[in-house]
C-alpha cells in the first residue's frame, strides 16, 4: 500500500488540474498512476480534502477543494485568525435577518468558509449550514449585528 499522504497529493493535483465530475474518474485516474482504491477509501480521501462538488456552465458537475490547510486549521481552533481579512476570495455579501447571518460565496466556497467559522470556536456563533454558495450562521440571541459584523471580518473582506 502507498503512503496516503502522497496518495492525498495526488488528489489534489489531479482536482486542481483536471475537471473531474465523479469517483469513479477519479478512482480511473489514480489507478493509472499505480493508486488502486476503494470507492469507501477514495470518498473518504476527498471528505478529508474538503471537497466540493460544484456545477460547471457546462450542466455537469466538478469537484473543488476550497482552499485551507493544516496551519490555519489549528490556528482557528485557537481562535486566533489564519489569515489577514480577505482570505477567503469567494466571499460576496452578508446580510442579517434576526438571528441569521446570511453570508453569500462564489459557488463552492461555502463549505469552506462555514469550516472555517466552526473552528473557530466563537461563542457568539452558535453554528452554520453550508450549501454551495450560501453559509448560514446562527447567533446567539444576545449578539448585535455590529457585534456580528466584527466577529466575521476575521474571517471576510470587510470594510
Amino acid at each position: 500500500m502507498k503512503n496516503k499522504k502522497v496518495r492525498l497529493q495526488l488528489i489534489v493535483e489531479l482536482i486542481k488540474n483536471n475537471c473531474i465530475g465523479s469517483q469513479e474518474e477519479l478512482a480511473r485516474l489514480l489507478a493509472a498512476r499505480g493508486y488502486v482504491v476503494t470507492q469507501a477509501t477514495l470518498s473518504r480521501d476527498l471528505k478529508q480534502l474538503r471537497t466540493t462538488k460544484v456545477a460547471t456552465d457546462m450542466g455537469n458537475y466538478m469537484y473543488i477543494i476550497p482552499d485551507s490547510n493544516d496551519l490555519q486549521d489549528t490556528m482557528l481552533s485557537q481562535g486566533m485568525s489564519a489569515a489577514p481579512a480577505g482570505q477567503h476570495a469567494g466571499f460576496v455579501s452578508i446580510q442579517f435577518s434576526g438571528h441569521f447571518a446570511v453570508i453569500k460565496t462564489r459557488n463552492g466556497y461555502a463549505s469552506g468558509l462555514a469550516y472555517d467559522i466552526d473552528m473557530s470556536k466563537t461563542p457568539e456563533i452558535l453554528g452554520t449550514i453550508a450549501g454551495a454558495d450560501t453559509v448560514f450562521a446562527v447567533l446567539r440571541e444576545d449578539v448585535t449585528h455590529e457585534d456580528a459584523m466584527e466577529l466575521f471580518s476575521r474571517f471576510l473582506p470587510l470594510p
